[in-house]
């Protein structure tokens, strides 16, 4: 089943489930191991694959990681773009700093005034 907004919270969590269990077989571990690994219990590894609902994100994270599929969760939620506004400001120019004085080579040399003149 593909992930969609229409499928209901639970049908998402089912897949997710499925999904790492599935994974997990490929890759020849047990739910035991999983676990071990990951620091977890038993439980906590079994909940996530029956997509349970009370299960916490911080143990969702340690079976990816044990599964090394941590990096496809970019895909999942990707960084979001620079504003138009960024993009604009940007365009043509690379940010070399974010703030600070000017350096004095980029400054207007105003020409000598000395008193009594």
């Amino acid at each position: 089943m593909n992930i969609e907004n229409k499928n209901s919270d639970v049908q998402v969590l089912k897949s997710i489930g499925e999904r790492l269990a599935q994974i997990r077989l490929a890759k020849n571990l047990t739910q035991e191991q999983v676990a071990e690994q990951a620091g977890l219990g038993l439980r906590t590894v079994q909940r996530l694959e029956l997509g349970a609902t009370a299960t916490q994100l911080s143990g969702f994270i340690r079976v990816c990681r044990v599964l090394e599929v941590l990096e496809n969760l970019d895909a999942f939620l990707p960084p979001p773009p620079d504003s138009p506004i960024e993009q604009l400001k940007l365009q043509g120019r690379t940010r070399l700093r974010a703030s600070g004085k000017k350096s004095p080579s980029t400054t207007k040399k105003s020409s000598s005034w000395h008193w009594g003149e």
